[in-house]
């Protein structure tokens, strides 16, 4: 899936590229023409001289350079200036929830088993040993809680897993089929109704829930909290000021989801979704004509993270593959630090248009100059250099400005 969400993406033309396709033969016609007109080689030659667009060529790389050297400082590793253009001209801002707007660290709250002949501890245990082999946060949740309890782990004699779902793992004999409620009903097992009231009571709590089940009946219920990140709230209440809408994006439930975008003041949400779905909801986004960022960390964000305009992964915790797939990663896992990227990026693309600008009309006015004789080939030289200079100045300005 993240092969080919990369190969749908097209690269961007730079502003610099559509103007080097004509700038070159223009200046070229411009002094024959000028030397033919005026009967004054050193003429055309100037010509030539103040129409070299090295002030052109380097607005782009100087203003990104900078730019990343900045974020760099802050803890932003950014790495492409494709990228930092591309974050200029987001609109939109989708979020993974756990270990993005949350902290991920997880803890088993609740541990529920609605088998009389299945003690806490051996539900516990078998749980534990089932998931010992997962990579998902929740699981290695309840793995670290058996080990703070010294409960023992045994082999799993088979493990498989659905990505967005759950687990099926064989342990001590026994086939057991660990996820969330829709992996549990497509594997054909019934939820009892008092099981699905104690759901329905722990999501309204905002906490993430795990069913046990084997081939017979669901027999246990894990339930673990997690904390949102104290700065979530007044980041969204930023980027809101920025006219950049936000939306949740997770495989939760939607209890839980809606109950943590609350927190956060995030009003658009999508819940229940597959890591397929988290695909399509981002491509149904660039379709309406948005471009969207994508925020996320784990394995599941990963298509995500690559077929959005901008991936952004949570650098510290994030899995391998999610920071390989994100054009940015956060060192510090710090989300405060968007609402920053977003107004680096911003004057990033300002000072791009800046300096192009100011080098073409530096270039246009020095050929008028050169045309009539007022410059010559050494203070053509002279003007030419200075506008690279002053293309070089801006964009150095981009390295120690503070964004508040």
């Amino acid at each position: 899936m993240v092969q080919d969400a990369e190969n749908k993406q097209a690269p961007m033309q730079r502003i610099a590229d559509k103007c080097a396709s004509w700038l070159v033969p223009v200046a070229m016609l411009i002094a024959i023409i000028t030397g033919i007109a005026t009967h004054n080689i050193v003429r055309a030659v100037t010509v030539l001289v103040v129409f070299c667009p090295c002030a052109l060529v380097l607005a782009t790389p100087t203003a990104i350079m900078a730019a990343i050297g900045q974020a760099t400082k802050q803890g932003v590793i950014i790495k492409s200036g494709e990228a930092l253009e591309k974050m200029g001209k987001v609109r939109i801002i989708a979020f993974d929830k756990t270990g993005t707007l949350t902290y991920g660290k997880l803890e088993v709250s609740d541990m529920l088993s609605f088998d009389n002949n299945v003690s806490t501890e051996e539900l516990l245990a078998l749980t534990a040993s089932a998931e010992a082999k997962s990579e998902h946060p929740l699981g290695k949740a309840i793995v670290a809680y058996a080990k703070e309890n010294e409960i023992a782990i045994r082999d799993a004699d088979f493990f498989q897993m659905q990505s967005g779902k759950g687990i099926c793992a064989e342990v001590s004999g026994r086939k057991l089929f660990i996820g969330n409620e829709k992996y549990i009903l497509q594997s054909g097992i019934t939820i009892s109704k008092n099981i699905e009231n104690s759901l329905e009571k722990l999501r309204a709590q905002g906490k993430a829930s795990i069913l046990v089940a084997d081939s017979e009946s669901c027999f246990g219920l894990f339930a673990l909290s997690d904390k949102l990140r104290p700065e979530a709230k007044a980041m969204v209440a930023k980027l809101s000021d920025m006219n950049t809408g936000t939306i949740l994006l997770t495989g939760d439930n939607p209890q839980t989801a809606a109950y943590f975008a609350s927190q956060a003041g995030i009003t658009q949400v999508k819940a229940d979704l597959l890591p397929e779905e988290k695909v399509q909801s981002i491509s149904e986004i660039q379709e309406k004509g948005s471009s969207v960022c994508m925020i996320g960390d784990g394995v599941n964000d990963a298509p995500a993270l690559k077929i959005a305009d901008v991936g952004v992964a949570m650098g510290s915790m994030g899995s391998d593959i999610a920071v390989e797939a994100a054009d940015i990663a956060l060192m510090s896992d710090d989300i405060s630090k968007i609402p920053y990227l977003k107004k680096l990026s911003n004057a990033t693309v300002a000072t791009i248009k800046l300096s192009i600008t100011l080098s073409m009309c530096i270039n246009f006015i020095a050929v008028a100059c050169s045309v009539f004789g007022i410059l010559n080939p050494t203070t053509g030289a002279l003007v030419h250099n200075a506008g690279s200079c002053f293309v070089v100045l801006i964009a150095a300005l981009l390295y120690d400005r503070k964004f508040a």
